[in-house]
């Protein structure tokens, strides 16, 4: 019996609780027939059975209470005691079987491995950008990644994050998403509205080549569209950015390498493409009925939704 994995388009909004905000969120998705990669999550009981079978919740438990939160190193000192502590235990045989299993019936030779808060998102804390990705993940660094993960609810911001939100004490778990990567040619972010201006009949979306990590870490200036999504959705401006460098997978996960010279100066999507990504992010917004920040990847002719989340600072 499957204990401690779902797939994907077996989840909804309400599983918070065990998939965490961005596997509720993608599952929540597929329901609605938005172009979601497919995949499955390791569930938040997972993390939990993890951490009692090992007994490092007391151990952690223990170490937290000693941060000195006067004092920035004493949250990084911490943080890489608590990661050590599960990178070294062994992982639990049972829950690695469902996993390896689940990875077989995916039949993707690379997979992305994504953190999920399970209080991610919740009306009083986002953890959005605290918690850690892996991409183009082999099924040889699956296991550790996985591991990875569910550590990165112990990154010294995470820890500050937990103190800042009063979360001490609180108990917050970890799931964990595995999806099929797509390993796309232009990838970016969407704003349902204009983050600057806060105009709600606006929308901006942001484009580059390679994979988002490049416009999410700073790497990069990304070209800027903004689009009218009241009665008729249209182009309203193009800002295009030159681009000399794209992240893209290999088989040790990332890379980065340069942008042709030819298409340094283009603008990355096509209007055509500018408006068919508008009106999926659209149904999306009014789907979940508030505004979303929106992160896209497009491969072979086809974007993909990788995670839809509130804009938490309108």
């Amino acid at each position: 019996m499957v204990k401690y994995i779902k797939i994907l388009a077996d989840l909804f909004k309400k599983d918070i609780k065990i998939a965490g905000g961005k596997g509720a969120s993608l599952g929540e998705m597929i329901q609605n027939k938005i172009p979601v990669p497919q995949g499955f999550i390791i569930l938040a009981s997972a993390f939990d059975r993890f951490m009692e079978k090992t007994d490092l919740n007391v151990e952690i438990e223990a170490l937290l209470h000693k941060v000195n939160f006067k004092k920035v190193n004493s949250a990084d000192r911490i943080s890489n005691k608590i990661r050590d502590l599960i990178s070294d235990v062994e992982f639990p045989k049972d829950i690695a079987k469902e996993i390896k299993k689940s990875f077989e019936k995916l039949g993707a030779k690379y997979v992305a491995v994504r953190s999920s808060a399970t209080a991610e998102d919740s009306k009083n804390a986002a953890w959005a950008g605290q918690l850690e990705s892996y991409l183009n993940t082999t099924e040889k660094k699956l296991l550790e990644n996985v591991k990875k993960c569910w550590a990165s609810i112990y990154t010294p911001r995470a820890i500050f994050y937990r103190f800042d939100k009063k979360l001490n004490g609180a108990k917050i778990s970890v799931a964990v998403v595995v999806q099929k990567m797509i390993q796309s040619e232009i990838s970016g972010i969407c704003f349902t509205v204009h983050p600057v201006t806060k105009d709600y009949n606006q929308m901006i979306i942001e484009a580059g080549y390679g994979f988002g990590e490049a416009i999410v870490g700073g790497k990069i200036t990304p070209d800027a569209y903004i689009v009218n999504k009241n009665s008729k959705i249209e182009i309203l401006d193009k800002n295009i950015s030159e681009q000399t460098m794209m992240i893209v997978g290999d088989r040790h996960g990332i890379k980065e390498i340069s942008v042709l010279k030819s298409n340094q100066n283009k603008q990355k999507l096509s209007d055509k493409q500018i408006l068919e990504l508008s009106k999926i992010c659209v149904n999306i917004e009014k789907h979940y009925k508030k505004p979303q920040d929106i992160e896209w990847v497009f491969e072979k002719g086809k974007f993909y939704i990788v995670q839809s989340r509130p804009i938490t600072t309108l």
